[in-house]
């Protein structure tokens, strides 16, 4: 089994943001690697990685990364699959890891999830593949379908809370 998504973070003190892609697409039966890579410290990696990725079967990347969060960015400079950016929350409390993933300059297109938004990479990465793989698709429907019940659940329990001036 290859992989068709790479979840790549800055290091492993990413990995308590990240783990939340990988478990969405393990529960979307998606085949994924994670590995660490350093925009900063392993620069020859990460352009290897970039430009050998789609040769491996791999379609989509997510890039995690805080601080400078540099890596999404390089990763996308070396290759023509998308990468989805995840700024990971540290200094300045995940600000300066945004604006540094979502000023990318022309040419080099990095889609950029919210602070500590790994979930919504793995989501995003999901409809992508989505597009020509039917299976996923109908799986993504019913986790979609899951999300509406679980509000719709929330609802009828609010209801049941009472308050003297509340009319619902």
């Amino acid at each position: 089994m290859n992989p068709t998504v790479s979840i790549i973070m800055g290091s492993t003190s990413d990995l308590p943001v990240m783990e939340k892609a990988a478990a969405f697409l393990d529960g979307m039966q998606i085949p994924f690697e994670m590995n660490a890579l350093s925009a900063h410290r392993t620069p020859d990696a990460v352009e290897q990685f970039a430009k050998n990725a789609a040769s491996r079967g791999v379609r989509v990347i997510i890039a995690g990364a805080g601080m400078a969060a540099a890596l999404p960015g390089v990763i996308a400079a070396n290759t023509t699959l998308p990468v989805i950016g995840v700024p990971i929350k540290g200094m300045l409390d995940g600000l300066d890891a945004l604006l540094s993933i979502v000023q990318m300059p022309p040419g080099i297109p990095v889609a950029t999830m919210g602070v500590n938004g790994a979930q919504n990479a793995a989501i995003l990465a999901a409809e992508m593949l989505a597009l020509s793989d039917s299976g996923l698709a109908a799986r993504l429907s019913e986790y979609k379908l899951g999300l509406k019940g679980k509000i719709e659940k929330a609802n009828a329990e609010l209801a049941e809370v009472k308050y003297q001036f509340k009319v619902n």
